[in-house]
């Protein structure tokens, strides 16, 4: 459902003392040193900013990075701080898993849209359309991630597909657990970490409208025949899309899903999920770059477990309660403010995620 953040193998050792020259001559190409020093066993200084720190930052790193190290920026005790640590190790990924993975996630999403198509004409082409709807959304959410980090030389995997359950057995289940990928890398700035966290929901919401509305147009709209077993929440997205696109013959009229208005509707329900405002989904990622108090956050990971509650999410409000364990990093420039067109597009965030709350 989101993109995730991985654990790098920890670096061989390397001879700081050697190279501290070679990385003070660095960081002093790109800003002001007022101080140099050995901390820790770590290289670290004690900066003036200059109006362009943001991309001398970018710069210094990438230089860093050509002889195995990593930059940390940090405010501390109202002094700006520059640390030099060794750069962590990755494993090297392994397109083959995301391949099978893919391969085994058609099939179960194929086999819960067979189930869900059973009262159609032909219910292999509805289980067809419905995968590639699902998996189109799904899919477009997490490229719009790799994307993002691959724009801001974040090294990250392509998406990893889990397969779920179908419908059996009393669980309704849809066939995925959602997506992920990993990245690699701890995002530069606050402007990288905003555009990894909201790229995935923007591209995925964007996705989900024209998978919905190509749904509803396809849907039936009948008077029930026999009592009516339930229905699906929905939320003022969806309300609207079914106001523009059906026309109901009038009052008793139920609209039937097609299932891909039905892959639609887990759409929506997915954006809103990776929009919560709390640990390492999404909107946690946003919301990070955005605010740095830990206090301010810890409010609003409160409110992603109120909304999880009315929504009777139990196992993602159980994955929110363990992502709350955990402090988010930021990013390794965590002293440059975001720009104020990503302050815009957060209101847009919030627009978006009010469109998808199942509130009727």
């Amino acid at each position: 459902m989101s993109d995730a953040t991985s654990s790098p193998e920890q670096p061989a050792s390397l001879d700081i003392s050697s190279h501290f020259d070679e990385i003070q001559a660095l960081v002093a190409s790109e800003f002001d040193v007022e101080e140099g020093l050995i901390e820790y066993n770590l290289p670290t200084f004690h900066l003036r900013l200059k109006n362009d720190s943001k991309q001398a930052f970018v710069k210094l790193a990438s230089r860093l990075a050509a002889i195995g190290f990593t930059p940390l920026l940090k405010n501390v005790d109202g002094k700006v701080v520059l640390k030099v640590t060794p750069k962590p190790r990755t494993k090297p990924s392994r397109p083959m898993i995301n391949v099978v993975l893919l391969l085994v996630t058609i099939v179960t999403v194929f086999i819960t849209g067979y189930m869900l198509s059973t009262d159609l004409p032909d219910p292999i082409i509805g289980a067809a359309t419905f995968t590639l709807a699902l998996l189109g959304i799904l899919g477009a959410h997490e490229m719009a991630h790799k994307v993002a980090a691959n724009r801001h030389n974040m090294e990250a995997t392509l998406p990893y597909f889990i397969p779920g359950p179908p419908p059996v057995l009393g669980f309704l289940g849809i066939g995925t657990f959602g997506a992920v990928i990993v990245q690699k890398e701890t995002a530069p700035n606050r402007d990288a970490l905003f555009d990894v966290g909201a790229s995935g929901p923007l591209a995925g919401f964007i996705v989900t409208i024209i998978v919905s509305a190509i749904g509803l147009m396809i849907s039936r709209v009948e008077l029930p025949t026999e009592p009516l077993s339930g229905s699906l929440p929905i939320s003022p997205i969806f309300l609207l899309l079914m106001n523009l696109t059906i026309s109901a013959p009038g009052p008793g009229y139920v609209v039937y899903l097609h299932p891909v208005a039905f892959a639609g509707w887990i759409g929506i329900f997915v954006t809103l999920l990776n929009l919560l405002p709390t640990g390492m989904l999404d909107g946690g990622h946003t919301l990070r770059s955005l605010i740095k108090s830990d206090r301010t956050r810890t409010v609003f990971t409160l409110v992603s477990i109120l909304i999880l509650l009315f929504l009777e999410q139990w196992i993602m409000l159980a994955f929110v309660l363990f992502l709350s364990m955990y402090r988010h990093p930021g990013p390794l420039d965590d002293v440059s403010s975001l720009s104020l067109s990503r302050k815009l597009t957060a209101i847009l965030l919030l627009v978006v995620f009010a469109l998808c709350l199942f509130i009727f």
